[in-house]
């Protein structure tokens, strides 16, 4: 039988899943094979600082060039796998070759999903999702350059105040009534739209898109939005092609067990195309966020190994936009809550907001309020009620509301 073990998916997650490997004492063989021809980096920069100039090149990579060789790992770039055998173990590049594999861990992240218009693949349209898109958003965001930006998610908002801070005309469209409203609800969406229209940008909410052309986006109702560029960012799908094609379970990206193993006992998975089972949560969770890239693969990694691993963080992200830096830890999905409440200043933007589901903290964000991810963390954790006017009061320490003081 072969000894590799092969990844797929030279991410964030592939490459912290070569590292976990080596770190776990694994001598064998290490394959990495990605399809971009850039050795793995992390992708939070591509909408936040390298976008706007504030982060070097090099500092984005997961590792420097050097690591891999040095460390053992076969990195292969710029080559796709087409097609897994499990019965063979083993995996088609898109060249003919194969690779046999022992163990093959699945890091094919996701990919931008496309928006189905006239247009949704001009040069003009900007999906950005890897590091040539924000190269070229990042040349066109000049002092008058006319930026319309489809969709008011994370990537949409971060590349919206990378361009007003390079002094281009902004505008977003957004089917919904505000943004970020199926994932933070609306009394936080409030605040980002509040943010965003303080800075200069033209939102408009409620509007349906029904052509990208070299003039900008045409709305369905006929309104022309000039746009010298377009950004698309309408959510992403985990790329799941070839796990389905190989007969694994699939359902919202690959299902894996709280070990990260896929329906295959010799197959894992991690990043944005794991849905794992969580055991806070007691079923299935996908997170598309740096968080899961960066933290799975350790568990992976030694579940690949046969070492008793189970992967139970509670979801976390971030974003700066502006002068406004929030951390959010937790899960709070559409109909998972039914009250949201405030500590600190929410018009001043110096707060962390409470999601509660029958008086449990389920998630809670942290705006311009730092070092308190652990006890928010801790809260999440707990499962335990908390007093409304206990939690809402900035006196009462959050750790000893988790019970962690």
């Amino acid at each position: 039988m072969d000894t590799s073990y092969v990844i797929l998916g030279a991410s964030l997650a592939g490459a912290k899943a070569a590292e976990a490997l080596r770190e776990e004492g694994f001598d064998g063989p290490v394959v990495l094979v990605g399809d971009e021809p850039e050795r793995p980096y992390e992708r939070p920069p591509l909408s936040k600082g390298y976008l706007q100039g504030g982060t070097e090149r090099e500092k984005i990579f997961v590792h420097p060039a050097e690591w891999y060789a040095e460390h053992g790992v076969d990195l292969r770039l710029g080559t796709a796998a087409t097609a897994i055998d499990p019965a063979a173990r083993t995996v088609t590049l898109a060249d003919g070759s194969r690779l046999g594999w022992s163990k093959l861990l699945l890091a094919t992240g996701s990919a931008p999903r496309r928006i189905p218009v006239p247009g949704g693949d001009r040069p003009e349209v900007v999906y950005l999702r890897r590091v040539g898109d924000s190269d070229r958003l990042r040349a066109a965001l000049r002092p008058g350059a006319r930026i319309a930006i489809v969709g008011a998610g994370w990537i949409g908002l971060e590349a919206a105040a990378a361009a007003r801070a390079a002094g281009a005309e902004v505008t977003v469209l957004e089917v919904a009534e505000l943004p970020l409203l199926r994932v933070l609800g609306r009394e936080v969406a409030q605040v980002f739209a509040d943010l965003h229209r303080a800075h200069g940008v033209d939102l408009r909410f409620g509007v349906q898109v029904a052509e990208l052309s070299a003039e900008g986006v045409r709305l369905d109702d006929g309104t022309l939005v000039p746009a010298d560029t377009v950004v698309v960012g309408v959510g992403i799908s985990p790329n799941t092609a070839l796990a389905e094609a190989a007969g694994l379970e699939v359902d919202n990206g690959v299902r894996t067990d709280r070990h990260l193993r896929t329906s295959h006992p010799d197959v894992f998975a991690a990043g944005d195309v794991a849905n794992a089972f969580h055991p806070l949560y007691g079923r299935p969770v996908r997170v598309e966020h740096w968080a899961n890239a960066l933290n799975q693969p350790k568990v992976a990694a030694a579940s690949m190994l046969g070492r008793e691993a189970v992967y139970d963080r509670v979801p976390y992200f971030f974003t700066d936009q502006y002068d406004l830096g929030m951390e959010y830890t937790g899960l709070a999905e559409p109909g998972g809550y039914d009250r949201v409440v405030f500590r600190g200043d929410v018009a001043a933007r110096e707060f962390i907001a409470f999601w509660l589901s029958g008086g449990r903290v389920v998630a809670g964000m942290n705006v311009n309020v730092w070092d308190v991810t652990d006890p928010i963390r801790d809260l999440v954790r707990s499962g335990r009620e908390v007093a409304v006017d206990r939690l809402t009061d900035p006196a009462v320490p959050l750790a000893e509301l988790a019970g962690s003081a």
